[in-house]
């Protein structure tokens, strides 16, 4: 018999923990194809999505900064304004559209920013905007700062706290009825969540529709495992930094783009990665609300990721 999570579940301290609608074996088996096989198209994904592998995080930073500042310019061009909904992770590529931008003497005044999701706690009461931790603070730093004169104007930047992220579907409604273009830019969770929208709330609607119609949360619960991501990624190792509760937006805004520029870069080195599994579900597991990275595919639109999480995803001592 295999000695592996399926097999040894049952009984042990993981029982229970994980997403209750989620297939593990169907997770499994996501991830149990060779690395050539990553950018084999789906039938659900959308005919105007495609995945691209990136050599390093060099190029994947590149490659989404300019794919970013394109959209930026094009709207410019075009004469219409542009609502982005913008991630804190992944951030490399905000230095690759400052530089475009001012390379190209594009300026961004025609753009709205809206801010996926910042921490918080049970009520949605988020970090003063200078906290070293906010998202606020981050965004700022690596791309409304750096544009400098090229900028978003500071009342078109939006952040999601307590008062304003509840606004955000109608401002967003209204500026598409101006003929605004409206574009997302994200990561996928360890737990394959889009911004902080977690699986789990997936338990909550008995119908797709009706959760798929959720523009926002506030003070929303996390999983552990986004805990642990996050202090990983974010904290240095430091968990106790991390808070357990989160404002982001639903996919009653994500879904409702016109384009979505993804991104992967969690790869860790000395050969050891945390997002291999999330682009493979994202990627194979088929539209489910308790998966809501699976979505992603079946819009318009690019998703790049480095190489090297295409794996093979294997055990290997390191």
């Amino acid at each position: 018999m295999a000695l592996n999570l399926l097999t040894t579940l049952k009984g042990s301290m993981l029982e229970g923990f994980y997403p209750a609608g989620w297939d593990m074996a169907r997770i499994d088996a996501c991830c149990s194809h060779a690395p050539e096989e990553v950018t084999e198209r789906q039938p659900f994904w959308h005919e105007d999505f495609r995945p691209v592998p990136c050599e390093t995080l060099e190029d994947f930073n590149v490659f989404m900064g300019h794919e970013i500042a394109l959209e930026i310019r094009q709207a410019k061009e075009e004469g219409r304004k542009l609502a982005l909904i913008l991630p804190v992770g992944p951030m490399g590529m905000y230095r690759w559209t400052v530089y475009f931008l001012q390379r190209w003497g594009v300026d961004a005044q025609h753009v709205y920013g809206f801010n996926m999701d910042e921490w918080a706690d049970a009520e949605g009461n988020t970090l003063p905007p200078t906290d070293p931790g906010a998202f606020q603070n981050a965004m700022e730093q690596a791309l409304y700062g750096p544009l400098g004169s090229l900028t978003v104007p500071e009342k078109q930047r939006h952040f999601a706290t307590r008062e304003m992220l509840p606004r955000y579907a109608s401002e967003i409604e209204a500026l598409k009825q101006d003929g605004a273009r409206l574009v997302v830019v994200y990561g996928i969770g360890r737990v394959f969540h889009i911004a902080f929208w977690e699986p789990h709330f997936a338990g909550e609607f008995a119908a797709l529709d009706a959760w798929k119609a959720q523009t926002h949360r506030l003070g929303a619960r996390l999983h552990p495992l986004t805990i642990e991501q996050n202090a990983i990624t974010s904290f240095k190792s430091r968990t106790t930094l991390v808070p357990c509760f989160a404002n982001t937006i639903g996919p009653g805004l994500f879904l409702q783009v016109d384009r979505a520029i993804g991104g992967a870069d969690g790869a860790l080195g000395r050969g050891m990665q945390w997002q291999g599994m999330s682009l493979w579900v994202a990627l194979r597991y088929g539209p489910d609300k308790w998966v809501p990275a699976s979505f992603m595919p079946t819009m318009p639109g690019v998703l790049f990721f480095l190489k090297d999480l295409a794996g093979p995803l294997a055990a290997e001592c390191n």
